[in-house]
């Protein structure tokens, strides 16, 4: 690998690469490619943790989110697109490979934990108190994989990562799977302690902010500093934020602001969250205000979406960061308000300015559907579980029928069990992995339509429906060669989950109760 150095907005050092692709080194990231110049810029903002209900775009009344709003204005709306799981790691695997989550074995945000492992395999064992032996998830997007910024590196684009990545360190850093830029090169969940600084990222980063200085701001200069320098070029700019992941805090004058319109009747009232949005949407906007500024808005295509429902079950002092209802859920759950997201696309000159879609969109498909934008034709061997919604986004047709949901795990935080959802139409079956008491697999259906808050089960009115839908399921699970949960042998009726801070599963000493999807 070649590398030379490449100095920041505020300095920063960070590494600007030459990525190779096996062995064959790719094209000098200094020369656009031959006919680059006719293709599109990419700008992927990609929010973390943002639910559907988070802007004022999709009605809260609480977050002002003028800029994410004003994105709309100029390009499409989706309201039934969706995350490929209801956390993070997950879901950017899937848009960078446009694979299904089972496929990369990453099924659990555990990509900063310090054991590597490369596929997804069953636990050695179970505690007493779960009915499944649960999935364990791979811990890194393996470097084989023909990601999107290779595809689009190799079509001619400079291609910069700015913000959280948490698909793996070196050798799974961001500079080894397509992009020539990579600021702070954190492999973290989250901002290294804080939002304001100081933070507390490794001093190797030299990525150091002035007190006071916010975390979103700082990754916003530097990427935008990354549009000036590559004005002439054509580039994919990754903008995948911070925002609005825990550590929960924020600028002081934000928070006030939002503590003084704060309702108490109103399930989104958390002021810390609703100044973390707006730092949000500042960057947002500032954003597309560089591109106006130097008349790229023309010829770039935006996209805003995020990566899993908003966070519901953690507090700040006291009360839920936000509220995902209508929907039920939300982040780690897998009921819609954990995998339904807000969703945004401009393609200037294609697609009707102010447009509003109910067409199915996964995060699988953003691969596809980038490259069919740019006019790149996706490698032959390269096997994608998306579509391109280039059809829904000329408002053509509808390019899938079906959604697809996998999430093999407890979440003790959240009453999340291992389950997968799949989607037709108005409907949703869900199966949870060996729920029963006899550990067999439990069902809930929903129409979606007339119940978008997943209230009322009708697994026992529509046997035939539950049949159909769980058909597409098996085979589903049988195409992405999905590892399934099991039954546990050491399951034990008798056991309860232990309280917090004990090891130990205790027996119950009353009468069992049905287990909280029930």
């Amino acid at each position: 690998m070649n590398c030379r150095d490449f100095v920041g907005s505020a300095g920063l050092r960070v590494v600007f690469a030459v990525v190779c692709l096996g062995a064959s080194l790719r094209c000098d990231t200094g020369m656009a490619a031959e006919g680059a110049t006719n293709k599109p810029n990419i700008v992927f903002i990609l929010a973390d943790d943002l639910g559907w209900m988070d802007t004022s775009l999709y009605g809260s009344k609480f977050c002002a989110t003028p800029n994410i709003d004003s994105l709309a204005r100029r390009g499409m709306m989706f309201t039934r697109a969706y995350a490929a799981n209801p956390l993070c790691s997950p879901t950017r695997a899937s848009i960078m490979t446009g694979l299904y989550p089972a496929r990369t074995g990453i099924t659990m945000p555990c990509c900063h934990e310090p054991q590597v492992q490369l596929e997804g395999r069953l636990t050695k064992k179970a505690a007493p108190y779960h009915r499944a032996i649960q999935v364990e998830s791979a811990s890194r997007l393996k470097t084989g994989y023909y990601t999107l910024p290779e595809a689009l590196h190799d079509a001619g684009y400079v291609t910069g990562h700015f913000g959280k990545w948490h698909l793996g360190e070196e050798p799974y850093s961001p500079l080894q799977q397509g992009f020539d830029v990579d600021v702070p090169h954190y492999p973290g969940p989250g901002p290294a302690g804080s939002f304001v600084a100081p933070w507390r990222f490794p001093p190797a980063l030299k990525f150091a902010g002035k007190p006071g200085e916010h975390i979103e701001d700082r990754m916003c200069d530097e990427a935008i500093n990354f549009i000036r320098t590559n004005k002439d070029k054509r580039f994919f700019l990754n903008y995948w934020a911070f925002s609005v992941h825990a550590p929960f805090d924020a600028k002081n004058d934000l928070t006030a602001r939002y503590r003084a319109k704060a309702d108490p009747n109103n399930p989104q009232r958390c002021p810390v969250y609703g100044a973390m949005v707006q730092s949000l949407d500042e960057a947002v906007g500032r954003l597309l205000g560089v591109l106006d500024e130097l008349k790229l808005s023309e010829n770039t295509i935006i996209v805003f979406f995020s990566d899993n429902g908003g966070n519901m079950y953690d507090r700040v002092n006291g009360i839920p960061p936000t509220s995902n209802a209508p929907l039920r859920g939300g982040k780690a759950t897998i009921y819609e308000g954990g995998t339904r997201e807000p969703c945004i696309v401009i393609w200037p000159g294609k697609v009707k300015p102010g447009a509003r879609s109910e067409v199915f969109l996964s995060s699988v498909d953003w691969y596809p559907t980038l490259l069919d934008m740019a006019g790149v034709q996706p490698k032959q061997a390269v096997q994608l579980d998306g579509v391109s919604q280039v059809p829904a986004l000329l408002g053509t047709g509808a390019p899938r029928d079906t959604l697809f949901c996998f999430f093999p795990h407890y979440v003790p935080a959240t009453g999340a069990f291992p389950s997968v959802w799949v989607r037709r139409d108005d409907w949703k079956l869900i199966r949870f992995f060996c729920d029963k008491q006899d550990q067999s697999d439990r069902f809930e259906l929903y129409n979606l339509k007339e119940d978008i808050g997943e209230t009322r089960n009708l697994a026992a009115e529509y046997p035939e429906k539950i049949k159909a839908l769980d058909a597409l399921i098996s085979q589903h699970l049988k195409d992405i060669n999905a590892v399934l949960p099991v039954k546990n042998p050491n399951y034990d009726p008798e056991a309860i989950m232990p309280e917090p801070g004990k090891a130990k599963a205790r027996k119950k000493t009353v009468e069992p109760k049905a287990s909280p999807q029930s």
